[in-house]
């Protein structure tokens, strides 16, 4: 029986490694138009106030720990290539492909956000399949996954980080701390088209509460990050509940 390998994709959505990059980052962002002085000094003012983003640092490091498990637990002798790939900054999904794609007879992608959209998502789905069809290897194989948003492990693995932030308060006030579940805000317009998005954000954060055994008075499931454009976002913004719990 022939030698079989895999090569897997995680794909995110990336961000700059440098201050400097911002401006190419934000113009792939726009779609090769270059974002106002105005929206790349508020981006390089948001980089700076937290360092920079760790997203390809963590996104590699998933990578190599998911090379690694799948290997050590392959049951048929299957071996598995793990890589990194980024929609809108270096290394870009295109790029990255070859490297994953060498000796693979299957090529699966994996989109790193739990929850699936097709209208959403379909930027990653179509990137993938471009960068696959250059290969010009008719029999590579192409999966790409949809959701994962209520996979076990995955909850339980955010619970726990909710529970080690709770735990750092005292007992005697735990109860009485709010949570905010945030997720990433986008237009309303889009959500309007793909309402399943928004239903999956809501159940898991509803799932992440059970687990941790929070109150429905305690918790809350907002957005966070809106866009810089004038169209409506989506709400309630974390930016907006934050004063209000000081009352």
């Amino acid at each position: 029986m022939a030698h079989k390998h895999v090569g897997v994709m995680l794909m995110t959505y990336g961000s700059p490694t440098t201050l400097d990059d911002i401006p190419a980052y934000l113009k792939h962002v726009y779609g090769g138009r270059t974002a106002s002085p105005e929206v790349i000094a508020e981006f390089r003012r948001r980089y700076g106030l937290i360092g920079g983003s760790p997203l390809l640092h963590i996104t590699r490091e998933q990578a190599a720990a998911l090379q690694e498990e799948l290997n050590n637990f392959s049951e048929d002798g299957t071996t598995y290539s793990v890589g990194a790939g980024m929609r809108f900054a270096p290394p870009f999904i295109a790029d990255v492909t070859p490297e994953i794609a060498a000796d693979a007879q299957h090529i699966v992608g994996i989109i790193m956000s739990p929850q699936y959209s097709p209208l959403i998502m379909k930027g990653y789905v179509r990137t993938l399949e471009d960068a696959v069809a250059e290969l010009h290897c008719d029999d590579l194989k192409l999966s790409i996954s949809r959701d994962w948003h209520m996979q076990p492990s995955f909850l339980q693995a955010l619970a726990e980080r909710v529970q080690q932030a709770l735990d750092g308060f005292p007992p005697d006030v735990r109860e009485r701390v709010a949570v905010l579940l945030t997720a990433h805000s986008m237009p309303k317009r889009v959500v309007e088209q793909e309402p399943d998005y928004i239903n999956n954000l809501k159940e898991t954060a509803a799932a992440v509460a059970r687990l941790v055994g929070l109150a429905d008075e305690q918790w809350m499931f907002c957005y966070q990050s809106a866009g810089h454009t004038p169209e409506e976002w989506l709400k309630p913004d974390f930016a907006d509940i934050m004063p209000e719990l000081q009352k």
